[in-house]
């Protein structure tokens, strides 16, 4: 495949800010990174795990390295939800397309007892959890929560058939303080919050990601000061800074990005409007 003209240009092996950046080049926070090991420790008891954070603070990088540590574990089989807003008996058809059971439509019973029965044995099997991430959380139902309370539990909530990541904004938190969702709020095990980032962690993110792709002097110290300084502590701001001055870096042709091209993309000086001409004194 030939490589787009822009990142031949920048001699970078990949587009740096956009979200399909290669899992090895994402940049894990230290609490991410240690999330990451402390849940890998659950695998084998199973049991609830939560992920929130503002958008852009960082919560689809941690669930992507998430997911893909724990899924080159030996015999970890993780799956995703893809639509959270489904009512109960969507939910089943997609767990039990996730993990290879096949389901009555209009038997939700037999589901349910079919699904308990391929996590078991995989538990019999391996000693590991099967591992579920939904992502959007909060967009789910309540009866939804519940079922899979009940579904991914037995002998009276003393073991547990799956390892369930919830992750989603700030209301999920509040979703679990209702009454009716407090028995799986209860049960959360391990919690990460993902707040505004710091100057340096986005001046690391930044680095790493330009070292990742290959050209690290793309930007300027200066600019890359900037650029953290001027996202308001949201990584996804800076992406879209970033981007954008990588499009106009390349339409202008300039070899390596800088402050002065932020400056003049972002706050340009202000055109004067011409002085009207002046008017000549009619003599008397």
């Amino acid at each position: 495949m030939t490589a787009h003209p822009l990142l031949t240009h920048f001699a970078l092996a990949f587009h740096p800010f956009r979200p399909g950046v290669p899992i090895e080049a994402l940049w894990p926070p230290p609490s991410v990174d240690t999330f990451v090991r402390r849940v890998s420790l659950t695998i084998a008891d199973g049991g609830f795990v939560m992920v929130t954070g503002e958008p852009g603070s960082g919560k689809s990088v941690a669930l992507r390295i998430l997911a893909e540590r724990l899924g080159a574990m030996r015999d970890v089989q993780v799956g995703s939800i893809d639509h959270p807003q489904s009512h109960c008996s969507d939910f089943y058809r997609e767990l039990g397309d996730l993990f290879g059971v096949p389901l009555a439509r209009h038997n939700r019973w037999g589901g349910f007892k079919a699904l308990r029965q391929r996590w078991s044995d995989h538990i019999g099997s391996t000693l590991c959890r099967p591992v579920l991430i939904i992502d959007e959380a909060q967009e789910m139902l309540t009866t939804v929560f519940n079922e899979l309370r009940i579904l991914s539990s037995r002998a009276f909530d003393s073991e547990q058939l799956l390892c369930v990541i919830f992750a989603g904004d700030a209301r999920l938190p509040d979703r679990f303080r209702h009454p009716d969702l407090l028995p799986l709020g209860s049960r959360i095990r391990r919690r990460l919050h993902l707040d505004y980032a710091e100057r340096d962690a986005l001046s690391a993110c930044l680095d790493h990601l330009l070292d990742a792709a290959g050209n690290s002097a793309l930007m300027t110290t200066e600019l890359k000061s900037t650029l953290a300084e001027h996202s308001a502590g949201n990584f996804r701001v800076m992406m879209n800074l970033c981007d954008e001055l990588l499009t106009i870096g390349f339409e202008r042709e300039v070899p390596q990005l800088d402050e002065g091209l932020y400056f003049d993309v972002f706050h340009p000086q202000p055109v004067a409007p011409p002085k009207p001409p002046k008017k000549r004194r009619q003599r008397t």
